[in-house]
């Protein structure tokens, strides 16, 4: 059998890796967008537990996540997915990116999703139609996504690979679901959010 050249091997494992990411993203803001009417199936293991554990992480920092989506509206201009892209890079502006700031992010882009359907008139969950499947949502929704894509699964690739990608998230997540609220791997969790949120905040103040 031809073996397959190395580059275009790495190029079909990139595409897919930013591929699962953006399923991923949408899956996760059109749940956002679609509350509370009741959301399709999450299309993977990955994804379900980004939904628990972004939303349990939305609950616990709700009035600040609020706060820095509306303030980031104010200053964005017309183009949120330029803007977000930044408070992406200062997220991890210190050079260490780990699964805590990765769902600060989701929670983060899913907070700015819905605030910016309602500032469009329409109510989450009523007036999306009566099926959502990925790629068929609120357009801002797809492109806030692909966003998160990019960067993810483009410019932060190697290091999803280093840490098994997506079923590596699922590991961790089902880990960290496994513990009480208290212990250390949560806390963890919510201490990486707490650094990212304080990113946002000086990125959107200054």
């Amino acid at each position: 059998m031809r073996k397959e050249p190395s580059d275009t091997a790495g190029r079909k494992m990139s595409f897919g890796l930013w591929k699962e990411t953006l399923v991923l993203a949408e899956d996760y803001l059109y749940l956002c967008c679609t509350s509370p009417r009741p959301a399709p199936p999450p299309p993977s293991e990955s994804a379900a537990a980004m939904r628990r554990l972004a939303l349990d992480m939305e609950m616990q920092h709700q009035a600040r996540f609020v706060s820095l989506a509306q303030t980031f509206l104010r200053k964005c201009g017309p183009y949120p997915c330029s803007s977000l892209r930044k408070v992406m890079k200062e997220l991890v502006g210190d050079g260490h990116m780990n699964w805590g700031r990765v769902v600060s992010l989701f929670a983060f882009t899913g907070v700015l999703a819905r605030q910016l359907l309602e500032q469009k008139g329409l109510n989450p969950g009523l007036d999306l139609g009566k099926e959502q499947e990925p790629g068929q949502g609120p357009g801002h929704c797809r492109e806030l996504a692909e966003t998160i894509a990019n960067f993810l699964g483009e410019e932060n690739k190697n290091w999803l690979l280093e840490n098994d990608g997506w079923e590596g998230f699922y590991k961790f997540s089902h880990s960290a679901t496994k513990v009480s609220q208290d212990s250390s791997m949560r806390k963890a969790l919510f201490a990486a959010a707490g650094v990212g949120l304080a990113g946002l905040t000086f990125l959107l103040v200054r």
